[in-house]
């Protein structure tokens, strides 16, 4: 969960050490999958390769369908790497649980609401900073004045964008591991109970391992429409 997890201060600055080792993982993780599908690649693909062409296949759809064909092609590689890496982390907290008295060592990095916003920020920085790159600074800020008298709500968007992204992530990671450790404690209830809550945490987490892979899908196509919007200006 999120609290009761080991941290270091640098100066100011606090570094919770549980969620940097899970996104060390995470990142160990989709690096090693990326290279192990791709080595001895053929033209007639099979087995693993399959996988992960059909992952980049997936991703390239969604970025081709919100962002044209162009654009698609040229953002495809960065929305495949954001599908990935939060797939990957939303299902870290499913596979284990490493705990101390006092720490929690083991977490899906995504079911923390400030590291969510931070990859709503990330995100949100990129976008605008390829506003700008691909059409200008002028008609970049020209879009949030027209028309002159929806100002303030295009620039609410700009907020509720980035909330929509870190609070869907969050809420639907962090309540999946909450409901987790709640079946996992039943087993210390009664030793008839333990059948129970082994079947129960088995059908909870297939159905966890489909919300945090959808989750995935849901934060890359919100991506790429707010992505276009600012690269396209539609």
């Amino acid at each position: 969960m999120e609290s009761n997890t080991p941290t270091i201060s640098i100066g100011p600055v606090t570094f919770d050490l549980t969620l940097l080792a899970m996104s060390l993982l995470t990142v160990a993780a989709v690096f090693g999958f990326v290279f192990w599908a791709s080595r001895h690649m053929t033209l007639k693909p099979k087995g693993k390769q399959n996988v992960l062409e059909y992952l980049y296949d997936f991703v390239t759809g969604i970025a081709k369908e919100n962002l044209g064909e162009e654009n698609g092609k040229r953002y495809s590689l960065f929305l495949f790497t954001l599908f990935t890496f939060i797939a990957f982390a939303n299902n870290l907290g499913l596979m284990s649980r490493v705990e101390t008295n006092e720490y929690n060592l083991w977490t899906s990095p995504t079911a923390n609401m400030m590291y969510d916003f931070a990859l709503a920020i990330f995100v949100t920085i990129i976008v605008h900073a390829e506003g700008i790159r691909r059409r200008g600074i002028k008609n970049y800020l020209k879009a949030f004045v027209t028309p002159i008298g929806l100002t303030p709500m295009n620039l609410l968007e700009e907020v509720t964008n980035l909330a929509s992204l870190a609070l869907r992530l969050y809420g639907n990671i962090y309540a999946g591991e909450v409901v987790t450790g709640l079946i996992l404690r039943m087993v210390d209830v009664s030793v008839f109970v333990s059948p129970v809550a082994l079947a129960l945490n088995l059908v909870w987490t297939a159905f966890s391992v489909f919300i945090s892979c959808l989750q995935g899908y849901v934060f890359t196509l919100l991506t790429s429409i707010y992505l276009s919007k600012k690269v396209n200006g539609e």
